[in-house]
């Protein structure tokens, strides 16, 4: 099939002014401009969706789709409750649960973390917490050694209080104690150290401790009472509407909080992050754009004897606005290509050699790349958007370009 004649033209003008098979400096800088704002684009947008997933995976994994607590702070006949919600549409796996704050001291170090009191044969349902233990077992939890329960720390937490070895015994202190002659006294029981959990954000490395839950019962003296019901649910997205219903059919004094209300604020922070980002990094292609706009500029005017006696031959106004308009168009469309490829090259390389990052400040151990087909279709169409919108006033300007002025001095 024979192309028209500003596609032939629209190509020619990609050559060099000198009579060589190069293509011309400034399309070389025009489709660069673009290849860079698309593969920076590419990149921050993998970034933002990897560490939305990941942080979404590992908050799931130590915790449960919904929890189920009572505004008394403990829940006597929960073995109902929890035979009431399981029987509900949704629901996978239900657990009890105790959560508690205490102080945790070994030697002259002592740190604040949230203690968890779990039942170790019911808990592998809920949630994946189990899954990141990579010293020790769950199973010493249910065992006392020589009258000592058993507590799972995380990695961080190990750190901080300067644990060795396994075996360590370390103490559990509660500010909410017996009452003694000069007032609450706090509440102190020996515990050793079972096992050591890894999950890969520094929160709940650094926060958290496992504890069986009959201990725990003991500790903050609830005797047969839990603190809240853990659920698993078939699908986690329904978690909102199905901890609607669970909180309509238990009624008051009960309340149920569904893992996206909990961290509402953290996902609502990388969303917005993300769409900041984007409309940023745009401005990069928008900029790009620019030299496009220069660099039809210059052709129409380098080229203003051509045009004229390609009008003089019978070319339209559409015609020669045509040629400009490819001619951009096409700077796009490989700037576009380009920075697609070299995007997909540096979030594969960041995805196989795991860039470190400091969890203490990020929450992440490493950099979490996510690459998605949206990202890429959405920021393909931008850049191709922009790059022909910045063709239209160049193109037009070379269509109203008279054929008497160029040709009148020949």
């Amino acid at each position: 099939m024979k192309l028209p004649y500003y596609f032939f033209i629209a190509f020619r003008y990609f050559r060099s002014k000198k009579r060589s098979k190069g293509i011309s400096i400034n399309t070389l800088i025009s489709v660069s401009g673009v290849a860079l704002g698309v593969m920076a684009l590419i990149v921050v947008l993998s970034v933002m969706d990897g560490f939305h997933e990941d942080l979404q995976k590992k908050i799931l994994g130590v915790n449960s789709h919904i929890i189920v607590s009572n505004y008394e702070g403990k829940i006597s006949d929960y073995e109902s409750i929890i035979k009431k919600i399981r029987s509900m549409p949704g629901v996978k796996n239900v657990s009890p649960i105790i959560y508690g704050q205490v102080m945790l001291g070994f030697g002259d170090r002592a740190y604040g973390v949230i203690v968890r009191g779990i039942d170790p044969d019911v808990e592998a349902g809920t949630t994946d917490i189990l899954q990141y233990i990579k010293e020790g077992s769950i199973d010493n939890l249910k065992k006392g050694d020589k009258g000592i329960p058993g507590i799972i720390v995380g990695s961080g937490l190990r750190r901080n209080l300067g644990l060795f070895f396994m075996g360590d015994e370390i103490k559990m202190i509660s500010p909410a104690g017996d009452i003694g002659p000069l007032g609450m006294l706090p509440k102190i029981k020996k515990f050793r150290v079972q096992g050591v959990f890894e999950v890969g954000m520094y929160e709940y490395d650094s926060n958290l401790a496992l504890i069986d839950i009959h201990d725990a019962q003991d500790f903050f003296r609830l005797h047969d009472a839990i603190t809240g019901v853990e659920i698993k649910l078939d699908e986690a997205n329904n978690a909102k509407k199905i901890a609607e219903k669970i909180e309509s059919s238990l009624g008051y004094p009960y309340y149920a909080k569904d893992w996206m209300n909990m961290n509402k604020n953290l996902f609502s922070a990388l969303k917005l992050e993300k769409l900041v980002m984007f409309i940023i990094l745009t401005l990069i292609v928008l900029v790009a754009s620019f030299n496009i706009v220069s660099n039809l500029i210059m052709i129409v005017i380098e080229k203003a004897r051509e045009i004229a006696i390609i009008r003089a031959m019978g070319a339209t106004g559409r015609g020669i606005m045509f040629i400009f308009m490819i001619h951009g168009l096409i700077i796009g469309i490989v700037g576009t290509i380009l920075g697609l490829i070299g995007g997909y090259a540096v979030c594969l390389i960041l995805k196989v050699y795991k860039f470190p990052l400091p969890p203490d400040v990020y929450y992440l151990s490493f950099l979490p790349i996510k690459m998605s087909l949206s990202d890429f279709i959405i920021v393909s169409a931008a850049a191709i958007i922009i790059s022909f919108l910045a063709t239209i006033y160049p193109s037009w300007r070379a269509s109203k370009l008279a054929p008497v002025e160029p040709l009148r001095y020949e």
